[in-house]
């Protein structure tokens, strides 16, 4: 048996790293600390957006895409502290990190379906996200409000422009069209209330090529499904496209174009219910100041209805909004307090900047202005109610009376019209009208032998004028102031020869006197005989109507 040795183990005390099992680890750690420091060196900014609501964005899912590239991802939802909105957390890739200034805009992208078509379609498969809107540059904002509406990216060279009108229309919606010249220029982007709830503003988009034809004289009016126009007495009836009938259009002229053209800003214009509307007449201002009155009368109100006009010269200037009726066991008859609201910049004056139209209104009642029912129609009795000035009224003023303004009113009795009617048809009927016809019945009678009388005279001078006529045409006639002028002469001759006989007796005889007086005429009538033939030989029928 031979025995082996056994080896001896040395225990040694010293640590050697590279050959410990902790090296592992260790570069575990290594590497995970550089992976960790290559994602948070990459890792971009966290920002908060704040909506009004949540419509349908998802932590870990939906992103934040600018011009439609993914630049963030939503990592948390939650409720803003006063619970009046929610705060979306999201986290921007660092490369987008110079977009996140003050011009950064933020909008929730869904589907939608409007009068412009359908919109976000790509949302239907990837779900809904936030449009980014931003320039690079700036300082770092990371607090954003969102909008509720997506943002027009106006690199193009579009404007926008406001349109002020009193009421909405329901054909009127975003994504409405525009047109000028029947050519679609722009759309509707929002419709909104504006200053106060007074008015109701429509912000419109134009495209950069058209922006020039805009100018503060171009007119905007609400496009008519059907336009009715009497031209050169023919009835032109226009209208309006299949798409219009279902989706409304506006439309604008303008006078001109100019490219230099600009609108003031905070400029507004005025949209019109229609294309007629811009033709008529203009009458107080384009801001309205709406002041609501109360008139209390007891004339019969029957016929006055809710939306009748209340009109001061001829021109309406409010309308009826209410009409109370309460039974009076006095008089037994049927009071009325009518609620009406009234224009005041209607009688604003521009010559006097101190003083507003109420106070011009308030002024006018003082001096005798007051309201009336009157009928608008007298055949069917409908009511409107009318300011018109009274003399004979007592000075009156507005009075305040249960938190109404109380407008002062004058009677009218509806019947008047057809009481003074009456009376005309009562007058004419007591007309002695039988003992009239009778009487010219007599002077025709009479009158008919002078008559006859003169028709024998007018035909007696007739066939005067007509042998006249043809006397004068006569070629003997034309030949006549001739031989009368021949006549004359060997007159005038004989006279000369009867001279020179008669120089041989005394001067102071009975026959020289005589035969001189004799040639004194025979020389008047010659000289007379020579003006008449002049002129008959100038004008042969002037013996009849004279040389004028």
């Amino acid at each position: 048996y031979m025995s082996k040795e056994i080896p001896q183990i040395e225990e040694s005390t010293r640590f050697n790293f590279l050959t410990s099992i902790w090296i592992v680890p260790f570069i575990a750690l290594l590497i995970a600390g550089w992976l960790a420091y290559q994602y948070y060196s990459q890792l971009g900014p966290q920002i908060k957006i704040v909506f009004s609501k949540n419509e349908g964005l998802k932590a870990g899912q939906s992103q934040i895409k600018y011009k439609n590239v993914p630049v963030g991802l939503v990592e948390k939802i939650t409720l803003q502290e006063d619970g009046n909105g929610v705060v979306v957390i999201a986290r921007i890739d660092k490369e987008a990190e110079p977009y996140l200034n003050s011009e950064s805009k933020f909008w929730i992208v869904k589907p939608e379906l409007d009068v412009s078509g359908i919109r976000g379609l790509d949302t239907l498969i990837s779900g809904n996200y936030i449009g980014m809107y931003s320039k690079k540059g700036g300082d770092f904002v990371d607090t954003f409000i969102g909008l509720n509406h997506s943002y027009r990216d106006n690199i193009n060279g579009g404007k926008y422009y406001v349109l002020k009108t009193q009421r909405g229309d329901s054909s009127i919606a975003k994504g409405t069209p525009i047109y000028f010249k029947n050519i679609k220029v722009g759309q509707v982007e929002y419709v909104v209330f504006g200053y106060k709830n007074e008015f109701v503003e429509v912000v419109v988009y134009i495209e950069e090529q058209y922006t020039s034809y805009i100018n503060i004289d171009s007119k905007f009016w609400i496009r008519s499904a059907l336009d009715a126009e009497l031209v050169n007495g023919a009835l032109d009836i226009t209208v309006a496209p299949l798409t219009d009938l279902l989706n409304g259009a506006i439309e604008f002229s303008s006078p001109k174009r100019d490219v230099n053209s600009t609108v003031p800003e905070k400029f507004t214009f005025l949209l019109y219910k229609n294309r007629h509307t811009i033709k008529r007449k203009k009458f107080g201002s384009i801001q309205k100041k709406k002041n609501i009155f109360m008139l209390h009368t007891d004339d019969s109100t029957a016929k006055l209805n809710i939306g009748s006009a209340v009109e001061y010269n001829g021109f309406k200037v409010g309308d009826v909004l209410e009409v109370s009726l309460s039974y009076d066991k006095r008089t037994h008859k049927m009071d009325a307090d009518i609620i009406v609201e009234l224009d005041t910049s209607v009688f604003k004056d521009p010559n006097d900047k101190n003083s507003t139209g109420k106070d011009n209104l308030y002024r006018a009642v003082k001096d005798g202005l007051r309201a009336q029912i009157l009928p608008s129609n007298p055949i069917t009795g409908t009511l409107y109610v009318d300011l018109n000035f009274n003399n004979t009224d007592t000075n009156k003023s507005i009075i305040t009376h249960n938190g109404y303004a109380v407008f002062p009113t004058v009677s009218y009795q509806s019947g008047n019209l057809m009481a003074s009617a009456t009376k005309i048809l009562d007058k004419i009927n007591n007309l002695p009208l039988e003992k009239l016809i009778t009487s010219l019945n007599q002077v025709v009678n009479n009158t008919k032998e002078p008559i006859a009388n003169a028709n024998e005279l007018l035909l007696d001078l007739r066939k005067t004028a007509k042998y006249f006529n043809t006397m004068v045409s006569k070629k003997t006639f034309e030949t006549m102031p001739d031989e009368v002028d021949k006549a004359l002469k060997e007159l005038t001759h004989t006279i000369r020869t009867t001279k020179k006989v008669i120089k041989g007796y005394d001067s102071n005889s009975l026959l020289n006197h005589q035969l001189s007086q004799t040639l004194k005429i025979l020389t008047q009538t010659s000289q007379e005989m020579q003006v008449f033939l002049k002129m008959l030989n100038r004008k042969p029928n002037s013996l009849i109507f004279g040389d004028n």
